[in-house]
């Protein structure tokens, strides 16, 4: 990685810089040619950090600013490896969404997927009564169960909308 520091009213030392390369080792193994150029500069009793990389046709920006340098560029980092993993997920998101899309032209037929779990969702589950449970479901009307905890027995119960949409069912373990 190509790394260009300049320090704007403060003078860039040994440790800084060695500081800086070995923090931006975080974003070089994400590419293979890179170039980053890194301003530090001091303005009343803030430091501040301005880290731009550019890879591969993209570019990526973090500007902080802390009390402490050092603080300000991990700050950075973290900034850029976080913008640098969401545009990489996206991409092979995007590829994989492609591909696909072309498997499905090629054989022109739509297979159905059934039998399959095809969505995971996570919640929190949080101790309550079923009466509050029917109540925190009838808050959201797009949902037709909730999983709780019953706060009288200890054990994981689900509160469900019945078919007549007007009643609810509750689902509770056996002993």
């Amino acid at each position: 990685m190509k790394i260009k520091i300049v320090g704007k009213e403060l003078k860039i030392t040994d440790a800084l810089n060695d500081y800086v390369e070995k923090k931006l080792e975080r974003i070089d193994k994400y590419f293979e040619n890179a170039e980053a150029d890194v301003t530090l500069r001091t303005e009343k009793n803030e430091q501040i950090a301005e880290i731009y990389v550019n890879a591969n046709g993209e570019k990526y920006r973090a500007v902080t600013e802390d009390k402490d340098l050092y603080a300000s560029i991990d700050k950075d980092i973290d900034i850029l490896e976080g913008q640098i993993r969401k545009m990489k997920t996206k991409k092979e998101k995007m590829m994989r969404d492609g591909s696909l899309k072309m498997m499905e032209t090629i054989d022109d037929k739509v297979s159905e997927i059934s039998n399959e779990i095809i969505k995971t969702s996570y919640y929190e589950i949080k101790p309550i009564t079923p009466e509050d449970a029917v109540l925190k479901l009838q808050e959201k009307p797009t949902h037709n169960f909730l999983t709780f905890i019953n706060v009288d027995t200890g054990k994981v119960n689900v509160v469900h909308k019945l078919k007549d949409g007007m009643n609810y069912g509750l689902v509770e373990p056996e002993d």
